[in-house]
């Protein structure tokens, strides 16, 4: 259940649902998404489905991985420095590190980092720092970013994050509460612009730290 065949399945089904990026599906052939479950989960791993990781957060659906980052990457702006609101298992925090120079990942559930920063360096992704903080708050010392993600849905986009973002930059998340949509948003010279990418369910982006 966790050899590259089964990853490879995995990629196969991600292109019947429209996932063309040849990086993207490559990154996500590569990573072992069985490595940021617990072995109860093992044999679930590579099911196009959002799984429990514990704390009431989630490892995403591999197919909203994949769309998220197709389009985040999907810019004549070069992204080299990524902002990842939401580490959680650290599933996306890998696929991203293989994309792009730097990821500056937050998260607000302390175990929940530190076991994510395990994994990335038993995978040996040393391109990745880690921040325990609010996700409303974003990363303000390490902005601007050329892209940002997120993992967790506000009620409304936080104004604080598209501060963060470059001019030329894309930040993908979803937005809602008890309907959530994903939205891409490009930061321009004149303002923003918004696309929706379709509904999903992801978990509330909640304010404060936990230990």
């Amino acid at each position: 259940m966790t050899s590259q065949r089964t990853r490879s399945r995995l990629v196969d089904r991600l292109i019947e649902k429209g996932i063309n990026d040849s990086k993207v599906l490559e990154a996500m052939r590569l990573v072992p998404r069985h490595l940021f479950l617990d072995e109860a989960m093992a044999s679930r791993s590579y099911e196009d489905t959002a799984l429990p990781i514990g704390y009431g957060q989630t490892i995403s659906q591999p197919w909203v991985v994949a769309k998220m980052t197709e389009w985040l990457f999907a810019s004549s702006f070069p992204i080299k420095n990524v902002l990842e609101i939401g580490t959680g298992s650290g599933y996306q925090t890998a696929i991203l590190s293989l994309l792009a120079d730097k990821i500056y990942s937050v998260e607000r559930i302390q175990p929940l980092s530190e076991r994510a920063m395990g994994v990335l360096n038993k995978l040996e992704l040393d391109n990745v720092e880690f921040s325990l903080s609010d996700g409303h708050w974003g990363w303000p010392n390490k902005a601007p970013f050329d892209a940002i993600i997120s993992a967790a849905s506000p009620a409304e986009l936080p104004q604080e994050l598209i501060k963060q973002l470059k001019v030329g930059g894309r930040l993908v998340m979803p937005i809602g509460e008890i309907e959530q949509r994903l939205y891409g948003f490009e930061k321009t010279i004149n303002g923003i612009t918004e696309i929706c990418l379709g509904e999903v369910m992801f978990v509330p982006m909640k304010q404060g730290i936990e230990s």
